[in-house]
């Protein structure tokens, strides 16, 4: 698996899996299959309810001969109203994931108490139990404003990436400190796509996306992860299914031609695809 190296110097696999709605037996069951595909970089959210499931995944793998160190493991908090209750989240959620450090721990949202989480979060980083830490679903301006409080700059920030929403401004902000952007919903979530060029239906029907998918004998979603991982974007589709996991693996053995990844940028909107988002 090949690696981004965040501005800490901690090495990160480019591409993993994003565990939510994978609960339960079903859901602990999908992150096992993940890890015997190859799959090492996994993640999760208190928001998501699964992370006991994670820990299990894991904690069965490194039973089994896998070692800790391989996996890059994430997760993101929920709100939390003082610096203390932050540091009570932290050890919450590294007790339901079983684990003695999360390799990568996210705000997930922008909320009202962000810089005060935050600084929860930079003294569990100075103690190593967390390897880097970031934020997530934070817009150009939000990134901006946060950062001037940082003691530790964002190592990543999370956010909706994909072809109709390729995050440019954002990235260009970020790129001076050295902040790596990783992709959620890849696939923009399987949502019907409307507007020029978008076909009426999902972004994987896409007639362009097709027909490029068609030159190189993959699949759209290839495509898709190709076009991202080439720009040094980190992805994390979702999905339960053994076949989907294996074919969204397999993107590292073909390159996409500088005609073709021009004709994909040229499908971005900036805007997003989701009513909740606030970019």
């Amino acid at each position: 698996m090949q690696t981004l190296t965040l501005n800490n110097s901690i090495k990160m696999p480019l591409l993993g899996l994003g565990t939510y709605t994978l609960t339960g037996s079903a859901g602990q069951k999908a992150m096992c299959e993940a890890i015997e595909v190859g799959y090492r970089l996994f993640d999760s959210a208190q928001m998501y309810h699964n992370e006991s499931e994670l820990g299990a995944a894991i904690n069965n793998a490194i039973k089994a001969g896998i070692k800790r160190e391989e996996f890059f493991i994430q997760t993101k908090l929920l709100g939390a109203n003082s610096e203390d209750s932050t540091k009570k989240s932290i050890e919450k959620s590294l007790q339901s994931l079983g684990l003695d450090y999360i390799d990568s721990l996210l705000i997930h949202e922008p909320y009202t108490q962000s810089k005060t989480m935050y600084k929860a979060m930079e003294s569990f980083y100075k103690q190593g139990i967390l390897k880097s830490i970031g934020i997530s679903n934070f817009s150009t301006k939000a990134y901006k404003e946060f950062i001037q409080t940082c003691e530790i700059i964002p190592a990543i920030n999370q956010c909706e990436t994909h072809l109709l929403m390729q995050q440019k401004p954002l990235r260009e902000a970020m790129k001076a400190k050295g902040t790596l952007l990783q992709s959620w919903s890849p696939f923009i979530a399987g949502k019907n796509m409307a507007g020029k060029n978008m076909g009426g239906g999902s972004i994987l029907e896409n007639p362009t996306l097709k027909s490029i998918a068609s030159k190189y004998d993959k699949t759209p979603a290839q495509v898709v992860l190709r076009f991202l991982i080439k720009q040094g974007i980190s992805v994390i589709p979702k999905t339960s299914k053994k076949t989907r996991m294996i074919e969204n693996f397999n993107v590292f053995d073909f390159s996409l031609s500088a005609e073709d990844r021009e004709i994909l940028s040229a499908l971005d909107t900036n805007k997003s695809s989701f009513s909740w988002t606030n970019y």
